[in-house]
């Protein structure tokens, strides 16, 4: 039958840390405002507790026995074990957290990145960032805003316009380079067009506006994901027709090209909805209001 030994109070568990850590029971008191007389006094009580010697008495200070130094590293986890979990349940009371969802194209092109400046912003405010394929409505405790993608028709929440799209063709700078002169857009998608689920009327809107009629033969790929069509495309030869907004870090890096000056002004756009029960946070707010700036919407 294991014997079960009685944990030794806190406070000496919490003393033994700090001398053990400095090496010195006048520093621990020191650290903790105890004398040096209490702390000794403890540590002798700590090792009767465990009937073990922990540390060796020197001129100057103390060293840890074999049997000391492998405690105060169990000793030390727990301790911070503690320090974490109450932290993290209790520590992070007055803080206030948002929960966003958003495309995966929207969040990893637009949202992510700058992300960083609503959190200098606001450094009281944690943000929980998630992502979704197409979404219609909230899902029971998912998120308490969301950025869609549609016609603004939604009626679960406030639905705040983000701006007017834009949609733009771009391709590789090296597939732009394989043809000499200056290509068409016939010339440029009858190898390969890339598609992105629910904007398949790009194409024939941006032919329409250059007067063209699309290639018959081309190869067609299809993705459901603006993230995912541009990533391909830097290293493909074919041209895709993406939102601005996507395309724009693309663009700047040089990874990507818009071979026409051309823009397709399109009916659905970028929202923001806030679910019903959180839209008087503050916190929704401030969010609201940032995302706002990004997409530069006036409050007018």
């Amino acid at each position: 039958m294991v014997m079960v030994m009685d944990l030794p109070p806190p406070t000496w568990l919490r003393t033994f840390e700090a001398a053990a850590r400095l090496g010195s029971f006048r520093a621990a008191a020191e650290e903790l405002g105890l004398t040096p007389a209490a702390v000794s006094q403890q540590m002798r009580l700590l090792e009767q507790h465990v009937k073990t010697l922990l540390f060796e008495r020197l001129p100057r200070g103390v060293a840890l026995t074999d049997t000391g130094k492998a405690y105060a590293q169990a000793v030390r986890k727990g301790l911070a074990d503690i320090q974490a979990a109450t932290q993290g349940l209790f520590g992070r009371a007055k803080r206030a957290r948002i929960r966003v969802r958003a495309s995966i194209s929207c969040a990893a092109l637009v949202i992510a990145p700058r992300l960083h400046e609503f959190l200098e912003a606001h450094p009281n405010i944690d943000v929980e960032l998630s992502t979704f394929v197409w979404a219609d409505n909230f899902q029971l405790g998912d998120s308490d805003v969301d950025i869609r993608f549609g016609f603004g028709d939604w009626t679960d929440g406030r639905v705040t316009h983000l701006g007017h799209e834009f949609a733009i063709p771009v391709c590789s700078p090296h597939y732009l380079a394989s043809f000499s002169g200056k290509p068409d857009l016939r010339e440029l998608a009858s190898e390969h067009m890339i598609s992105i689920q629910g904007s398949e009327s790009d194409w024939p809107l941006l032919f329409k506006q250059r007067g063209q009629t699309p290639p018959v033969n081309a190869r067609i790929t299809r993705f459901d994901s603006s993230l995912m069509a541009l990533q391909t495309l830097c290293n493909s030869r074919g041209l895709a027709v993406v939102l601005e907004s996507f395309a724009e870090s693309f663009l700047n890096l040089g990874l990507l090209i818009a071979p026409f000056d051309e823009k397709i002004a399109i009916r659905p756009a970028h929202f923001l909805i806030e679910r019903n029960d959180a839209q008087s946070r503050k916190e929704v707010e401030a969010f609201r209001e940032w995302v706002k700036s990004i997409y530069r919407v006036s409050n007018s």
